[in-house]
């Protein structure tokens, strides 16, 4: 999360100045580009902060340009992986292929985009999805909460929510409004997700967005709203997230890497350290684990350095993270 940008700098610092001190732990040298998404960032610092203790040695910077930000970096070959909160978008890919850079897409957890209001809000308790759209729609004419529904107050409404380059802006506006970055533009928008939180919980009249794991974190300062996608409201939890029955907010996380990139050894250990870690390390920072016999699904897909994207046509809330992978690697067993 961006409201993390000074650890993110602070780090980048620490992980290189940790490659000159002596040590006899691990005699492993080089250096990995990471850059991405806020929302991921924790996930990818944790990992650097355990990958470093082992491999003290390898310069590690890990960067926050959000989504957007990073996926430019990656695609002209800057970076060596870059974390992402939404698939790679097609203008994404082609601007690779223009670059000569393949990839390698490894989802690696769980998150489910939370509404959030302040604690004094008394009359919302849920939103259905057509109700968001009202909101957030670009031609919207809501701006009363009395607008959405009748019988609650004449109170304006105060919107709050992530930047353009953000990959949660992405996944939130198509979800809600059918298209990526389609969204009215009257609102507070920022890189930083404690922006958005003091924002909420400095006005009563406030709704904002951001993911679930930073939800978590604050806790006390705003109060989720469940989503009704038809079938009755659905509160974003560990449980819902896990099973899509928070639709259609809940998504997965991503790392992408440069194949080229693999073939530097302290690239391919971080993966493999990443990945034999992720399911605990992804608990810690808030977010929800894919299931073990998911990881190794994902682990297979990188060691067949399987390249380019399963997920930026696929409807993630119908097949679910472990049927798109299972369904690839089936394909590819058939067709050596």
């Amino acid at each position: 999360m961006v409201g993390r940008f000074a650890s993110a700098f602070l780090l980048m610092f620490l992980l290189a100045g940790a490659s000159c001190a002596p040590t006899t732990r691990g005699n492993m040298e080089g250096a990995l580009r990471i850059d991405g998404s806020s929302t991921v960032y924790p996930f990818m610092e944790a990992v650097a902060e355990e990958y470093v203790k082992t491999h003290p040695r390898v310069r590690l910077t890990v960067g926050v340009s959000g989504t957007g930000g990073g996926f430019q970096r990656f695609c002209r070959g800057e970076t060596d992986i870059n974390s992402a909160s939404r698939p790679i978008h097609e203008s994404e890919v082609e601007c690779a292929r223009r670059h000569g850079v393949e990839f390698i897409e490894l989802p690696v957890a769980l998150d489910g985009i939370t509404l959030a209001v302040n604690p004094s809000n008394d009359f919302v308790d849920h939103l259905t999805v057509e109700e968001l759209h009202a909101i957030w729609a670009p031609d919207s004419v809501v701006r009363f909460w009395s607008d959405v529904r009748p019988t609650w107050p004449r109170e304006e409404v105060i919107l709050y929510g992530p930047g353009a380059d953000s990959g949660t802006f992405d996944y939130f506006t198509e979800a809600v409004n059918g298209k990526s970055g389609r969204c009215r533009s009257d609102f507070t928008a920022s890189e930083d997700d404690n922006v958005l939180v003091r924002g909420v919980e400095g006005d009563r009249s406030a709704l904002g967005f951001f993911g679930f794991a930073y939800y978590q974190e604050n806790r006390q300062r705003v109060r989720a709203l469940a989503v009704d996608a038809g079938q009755g409201p659905v509160l974003p939890s560990d449980q819902s997230i896990r099973q899509g029955s928070y639709r259609p907010l809940s998504r997965p996380l991503f790392v992408y890497v440069n194949i080229q990139s693999t073939r530097k050894r302290e690239v391919r250990q971080f993966i493999d350290f990443m990945l034999d870690n992720a399911e605990p390390l992804a608990r810690e920072v808030g977010f929800v684990p894919l299931s073990r016999d998911t990881y190794k699904l994902v682990d297979q897909r990188f060691s067949r350095r399987s390249p380019n994207s399963l997920f930026a046509r696929r409807n993630l809330q119908e097949q679910g993270v472990a049927n798109i992978l299972r369904q690839d690697l089936d394909g590819r067993e058939r067709n050596p």
